[in-house]
């Protein structure tokens, strides 16, 4: 009865205690050996999946290095192509460049130049001597940048020299006309060599392919890849597009005998493996964030630290960038300045239409490249001469998306300018009067035979009614009257003779206005005749009286034709007294613009070629006791009217200078 009885609640029988001391061990046991089984398995399947994951993280930034790497040298060659396109890089300069950008960038086989002929310009590769070496491919991809305005890759192809080129071709165009091609050629091999690092190769298959999987290049400085871990990375360029793919040199993991010994090892390694990987990731991560941020503040810095001001204008002519130095040019704030639309508050109110006028020409392409000259209004009223520069602001697919300017600030080019402008009066002046000073002499001597004259004149008189006095006679008054008309005439003389040196040293501000020759050749001609009388010269003059006016300052142009009449007049001191012959010939040139011509001619020395190179240089002069200013001078003061001088021999013996004028406007003549 009693072994009937019912067990307490919460006592467990013998045989279920067996039990659970058996199935415990047993399934600990179980899930050891399983642990010890999976764990290797585990490790061997993970430590693949990040060796595969590593290959392709490596093999992507490879892929950028070498991607980047070639977009420094595209943006290098499209400067260059631009300086070569505006004028500014040629012959040495262009070579020199180009041998530059060989040497800071060893992936770079050769440049070239090519003119829009095909024929070769220059080249830093002295084997290459004509366009016609170059391979199939890269002469089709030539045809094809020049089609398409775009610079392209050609296909990888061996060109006459041997090895597997990728050639890059950028056209050149001057407006719309193709003047010629850069092109920059790479070796297949020098791609993977020179950009592909060290460490990568050396754990790495890398090879080059084509579309089609034919091999380019390979490089396998650590031995063959293995198969095993493998990645295939599309390397598209403008034109072509390429594979690269990486095989490692590593083979699949194995498990190790001792399991629990390995995995521990492997626990450690893998954990060390781990914060490596993800050390060198977030170092690679920052590093590429550092540079971004470096490289963002070092253009800001850049562009706030301009003098030159800088704005961004899009289609509509809407403002969308300014940098510091042009808000300081106007004195706003970017905020009052960027998205509005013209007129804007910094143009000065006199030069709207101007303004107007120059966006026009820039949408339509005609502006000048010299720049545009003009006004700005700074916040505070004040006028700023400015200097503005045009060109188009194109995306990097291409397309034109507005205009930038570069703006100068001339203020001080402009105080400069008219100091140099006030300098170059006062030096004038001074060459007046030593242009002076030399005729004093000769001026007193011809003022004495007026004086002398009008004395004779008087005295005759006074004799002649003393004469009459004494006799009682009434004088002859008809040759009292011609006495004193031939003494009037002598003092007008003399006094048109001391008239002509004023007014010809007699300091004023330069004054334009309407003039024609036959008036300048007749006001200077007493003192060119004064000179010529000294050296027993004879004056000829041929000055049509239908000649146009031009618009001169006219104690210029005097000082002009004095200087070079006294130089033909002191020219021809050894000259035979028949030939001491000075010609002053004035003829109408009917050009665009319509133009005045004046030629002085000697009989003279002439001028040595030796002489000629520096003949209007300042301070140069044959004269032993010359200023060397007068041709610098006069040279000056015909380029200041929009005319020229210059000089040649006289085919009779001596020289003859010319200088040309333009021809006043209609409503100024009249």
């Amino acid at each position: 009865m009693i072994a009937n009885q019912p067990r307490p609640a919460g006592i467990i029988s013998p045989s279920r205690k067996l039990a659970w001391r058996w199935l415990l061990p047993l399934f600990i046991s179980l899930l050891f050996v399983t642990t010890l089984i999976w764990l290797p398995l585990h490790e061997k399947q993970q430590e693949t999946a990040e060796r595969q994951e590593q290959l392709i993280a490596d093999s992507l930034w490879v892929e950028q290095t070498i991607r980047f790497q070639l977009q420094r040298n595209e943006e290098s060659l499209k400067l260059m192509g631009a300086e070569v396109a505006a004028g500014y890089l040629r012959g040495a300069r262009l070579q020199e460049r180009m041998e530059n950008l060989i040497r800071n960038n060893h992936e770079i086989h050769r440049i070239i130049h090519l003119d829009a002929q095909g024929r070769l310009l220059g080249s830093t590769d002295e084997t290459l001597i004509s366009y016609q070496e170059l391979s199939p491919p890269s002469k089709l991809a030539d045809e094809r940048a020049r089609v398409t305005r775009t610079p392209l890759y050609s296909q990888p192809a061996p060109d006459i020299t041997g090895p597997v080129m990728l050639d890059y071709h950028v056209p050149l165009f001057v407006q719309n006309r193709y003047i010629g091609s850069l092109i920059v050629s790479y070796l297949a091999s020098s791609i993977l060599d020179d950009i592909v690092p060290w460490w990568f190769a050396q754990d790495n298959e890398i090879a080059l392919t084509d579309t089609n999987g034919n091999v380019i290049h390979k490089r396998a400085s650590g031995g063959a890849g293995r198969g095993f871990y493998t990645h295939r990375r599309t390397l598209n360029l403008a034109g072509v597009s390429l594979q690269l793919t990486t095989n490692s040199i590593k083979s699949a993991p194995k498990l190790l005998p001792s399991l629990l010994v390995d995995i521990v090892i492997l626990l450690s390694l893998g954990l060390i493996w781990s914060l490596i990987a993800l050390w060198r990731d977030i170092n690679r991560r920052l590093a590429a964030e550092t540079a971004l941020r470096e490289q963002i503040a070092f253009r800001s810095a850049m562009e706030n630290s301009l003098i030159t001001g800088l704005r961004a204008r899009d289609l509509d002519g809407r403002v969308t960038y300014v940098n510091p130095a042009f808000c300081a040019m106007v004195g706003m704030p970017a905020e009052a300045i960027v998205g509005r639309l013209p007129p804007m508050s910094y143009w000065a109110p006199e030069a709207v239409a101007e303004y107007h006028q120059h966006f026009s020409q820039v949408t339509a392409g005609t502006a000048s490249q010299q720049g545009f000259e003009t006004i700005f209004m700074h916040a505070d009223g004040n006028r700023i001469p400015v200097l503005i520069f045009e060109s188009p602001l194109v995306d990097d697919s291409g397309r034109q998306t507005g205009w930038m300017g570069s703006i100068l600030d001339i203020s001080d080019r402009k105080r400069i300018e008219n100091l140099n402008r006030q300098q170059e009066e006062k030096l004038q002046a001074s060459a007046r009067l030593a242009t002076m000073g030399e005729i004093a002499s000769t001026l007193a001597h011809e003022l004495n035979q007026p004086l002398a004259a009008i004395s004779s004149y008087t005295t005759g008189a006074l004799n002649m009614i003393e004469r009459d006095r004494a006799v009682e006679h009434t004088p002859d008054v008809g040759m009292l009257e011609h006495a004193l008309q031939n003494a009037n005439a002598q003092a007008q003389r003399a006094g048109q003779i001391i008239r002509s040196v004023h007014t010809f040293v007699k300091k004023r501000e330069p004054m334009r206005t309407a003039i024609t020759i036959t008036e300048l050749v007749g006001s200077v001609m007493p003192l060119v005749e004064l000179q010529a009388q000294k050296y027993f010269v004879t004056v000829r003059t041929n000055i049509p009286a239908d000649l146009p006016p031009v618009l001169a300052d006219r104690v210029l142009l005097e000082q002009v034709l004095l200087n070079l009449t006294r130089n033909a007049i002191e020219s021809m001191q050894t000259t035979p007294p028949d030939k001491r012959i000075l010609r002053i010939v004035a003829t109408a040139d009917q050009g665009v613009p319509p133009y005045v011509g004046v030629a002085i001619s000697d009989h003279g020395h002439g001028i040595p070629p030796e002489v000629a190179e520096r003949l209007y240089s300042p301070f140069f002069s044959t004269k032993a006791d010359g200023m060397g200013m007068g041709l610098s001078i006069c040279r000056t003061a015909i380029e200041f009217h929009g005319g020229t001088l210059t000089h040649a021999d006289n085919p009779g013996g001596g020289t003859i200078f010319r200088f040309s004028l333009p021809t006043a406007p209609g409503d100024v003549a009249k």
